[in-house]
């Protein structure tokens, strides 16, 4: 039997590397694996639904499914997990010190809709008692003109924002148009060394090791989905892809602490390793719908308090239904 092939659209993470480069095989299936940026996967992918499998924003995902937009099947594989006390960045002269002084500021945001910018509002509201409604919000694009959300919405009552399609983040928060931004990515201005930005956590790291310690959250920001038509054709796909998945990542976690080589090009990999599995545990990065719910379960409950979503979804409705518990000998 001539296996099915699949055209599938992530990023190069090390995690996924093994089933990129064919170290891992999926029964049944021959991958064509293209590697591109997330931000232009979720466009092609939203927008034209374009591959047979992607990478895909969680919050976006998330939106979209209580809309009543489902043209995919979720599996439980989260690509891109990450803190986000990094990513917020300030304008030295606006005197925001801390998350408090953000009442009543401007701040930029390159999509509201973005998962990034999910996390971090519920993480001002819920740990630092600062509503999306106390800052006025700014989109625009990070680095270049003219960036939209992905996702249709409507803003929440009480929350403002306004549309720069003129500009940039990056333009705006060195000049003081905006006090304060988010951003996945570093602003130009920042990497170039500009006196006048700086991160709002320059101690991040302890910032987001607190956070962890108090709330046990690790963000999840994307997930794998499967084109519901091929899917329900051929509901074996999600289980043969979740295993992948799986075994890709275990041979990722076994090469991040092989203190043979240095496979990843800092000295203290295997230091770095031990600490984080110390705090988080040995699965700090789990697969699978259960280890993942207060996750989910969390990004869904600030999605419906954002005002992006009109009612909590039921997340297992969203995952197929062969990944929720795997096969055992």
């Amino acid at each position: 039997m001539k296996p099915l092939r699949l055209t599938i659209a992530c990023e190069d993470y090390d995690r996924m590397r093994p089933l990129k480069d064919g170290i891992v095989k999926p029964e049944g299936l021959e991958l064509n694996y293209m590697v591109m940026p997330v931000e232009e996967i979720f466009w092609r992918m939203m927008k034209y639904e374009e591959f047979d499998a992607s990478e895909l924003s969680m919050g976006a995902f998330l939106t979209a499914a209580s809309r009543g937009r489902r043209p995919f099947v979720a599996i439980p594989v989260f690509p891109s997990r990450t803190f986000r006390h990094r990513c917020i960045f300030v304008n030295t002269e606006r005197g925001v010190k801390s998350i408090q002084d953000l009442k009543g500021k401007r701040m930029g945001v390159p999509e509201y809709s973005m998962t990034a910018a999910v996390w971090l509002r519920g993480m001002f509201e819920h740990e630092y008692g600062v509503p999306p409604s106390a800052i006025h919000w700014v989109q625009a694009g990070e680095e270049h003109p003219g960036r939209k959300d992905r996702v249709d919405f409507e803003m929440p009552a009480g929350v403002t924002m306004e549309s720069r399609p003129d500009t940039t983040l990056n333009v705006m928060i060195e000049n003081g148009e905006i006090d304060a931004m988010m951003s996945p990515r570093m602003p130009t201005c920042f990497l170039q060394g500009s006196p006048k930005v700086k991160r709002m956590f320059p101690n991040y790291r302890q910032v987001e090791m607190d956070y962890f310690k108090t709330t046990g959250l690790f963000p999840i920001m994307h997930v794998f989905v499967i084109k519901r038509s091929i899917y329900e054709k051929e509901p074996w796909v999600a289980q043969t892809l979740y295993k992948a998945f799986c075994e890709s990542k275990e041979i990722c976690m076994r090469d991040l602490y092989d203190t043979n080589i240095l496979r990843v090009a800092l000295p203290w990999t295997s230091a770095e390793y031990e600490d984080t599995t110390a705090l988080m545990s040995n699965d700090y990065w789990p697969y699978g719908l259960d280890p993942n719910r207060k996750n989910l379960e969390t990004l869904n409950g600030y999605l419906f308090e954002q005002g992006l979503t009109k009612q909590e979804l039921v997340l297992d409705e969203l995952f197929a239904k062969e990944t929720v518990e795997g096969f055992k000998i």
